[in-house]
């Protein structure tokens, strides 16, 4: 009898259906949170950046948002960057940096990124970029005459490199300057040979003067009083030899707490011993090898950048066809079709 009634008491109780999970909202790569997001994904790429120079956003690729609940929200975001003049220790924020035009051999970061947008702050929880140079074909195609790209250990850059640098010291009292890393090179063969080259230094503790009786002696200075510079320098080697090379140092800067110092990231480099850091070793530009996990973020989060990436990827190609697809459609005369989603505008140029 028991059971009887337990019976009719189940069969009584209401029948509660499965709640879909939220679906992932589509967000438009030009829309306002997107370029939020881009900006805060961007600056921390800059900022956890330790070679070459800072990259400015120029299209964004593609955009997806996982909700989490309440003002809580995981975004996805590809990004097309480009480089900028400014190495990567000028103290010049980001907007005032100058985008290199394609004629000066421009090179693209990409980047996949995942950031949390919790109560409206935005966070990181990782990354992974890389940079390229545009081809030198497309370069000689619209500019034939224009300098390409050179390798950073190549003969004449190293050598260009140690000129300038022995000029500047020679000539300017005050710090002795010591190579940190070589940023770019040019080289032009018509109608005039020239090297051209942009190159990272940092003050040490000896004067001009006492480097000469023992340079390698000399140290870069302390963290709470470093300096660093740039230098760019131009050497015509045919027809005839002709040296210009102008040095601008910083002055000192506060390190960031999060960031580990560039004073240990760096090393003083010996062009004389045809030396140059082993992450340029027979390349044309310092690849932007950006791969890091926010320590903040939990490891369940960061670890599922790649997996989380590929996932919604073809959801958002495929939302993109959908709507091309209708486009296909006879429409009344005066249907607007909605704009696609992604890919967002180009900032710049598109390589």
């Amino acid at each position: 009898m028991k059971a009887l009634v337990a019976l009719i008491l189940l069969v009584q109780l209401p029948i509660h259906k499965a709640v879909p999970a939220t679906p992932p909202a589509l967000l438009g790569c030009d829309d306002p949170e997107s370029e939020a997001a881009a900006e805060a994904a961007v600056s921390y790429i800059n900022g956890h950046s330790h070679h070459g120079y800072k990259f400015a956003l120029n299209r964004i690729e593609n955009v997806r948002v996982l909700p989490q609940g309440p003002n809580n929200e995981i975004i996805f975001l590809e990004l097309d960057l480009l480089e900028t003049t400014c190495h990567i220790l000028s103290p010049t924020p980001l907007k005032n940096c100058t985008v290199r035009s394609f004629i000066e051999h421009a090179v693209e970061g990409d980047c996949d990124v995942k950031l949390q947008r919790l109560d409206g702050k935005f966070s990181v929880l990782a990354s992974k970029c890389h940079s390229h140079a545009d081809s030198s074909e497309d370069i000689i195609q619209l500019c034939p005459d224009c300098p390409l790209l050179a390798r950073l250990n190549n003969t004449e850059v190293l050598e260009t490199v140690t000129a300038a640098l022995n000029d500047h010291n020679s000539k300017t009292p005050g710090a002795y300057l010591k190579l940190l890393e070589i940023g770019r090179a040019k080289i032009q063969y018509s109608p005039a040979h020239i090297v051209v080259v942009e190159f990272a230094v940092a003050a040490t503790n000896c004067s001009a003067e006492e480097a000469k009786d023992n340079a390698e002696a000399c140290q870069l200075l302390p963290d709470d009083q470093s300096n660093f510079g740039f230098c760019t320098a131009s050497r015509v080697i045919i027809p005839s030899k002709d040296l210009k090379v102008d040095c601008q140092l910083y002055g000192h800067q506060v390190p960031t707490p999060a960031i580990p110092f560039l004073s240990r990231v760096f090393q003083p480099t010996s062009v004389s011993a045809g030396l140059v850091p082993g992450v340029v070793q027979g390349f044309t530009n310092h690849n932007l090898r950006l791969s890091h996990n926010n320590p903040v973020a939990s490891d369940s989060l960061s670890s599922e950048l790649s997996s989380s990436l590929l996932s919604v990827k073809p959801v958002v190609k495929r939302a993109v066809a959908e709507v091309a697809q209708r486009d296909k459609v006879p429409h009344p005369v005066g249907f607007v079709s909605p704009p696609l989603l992604c890919p967002g505008k180009v900032r710049h140029f598109k390589i």
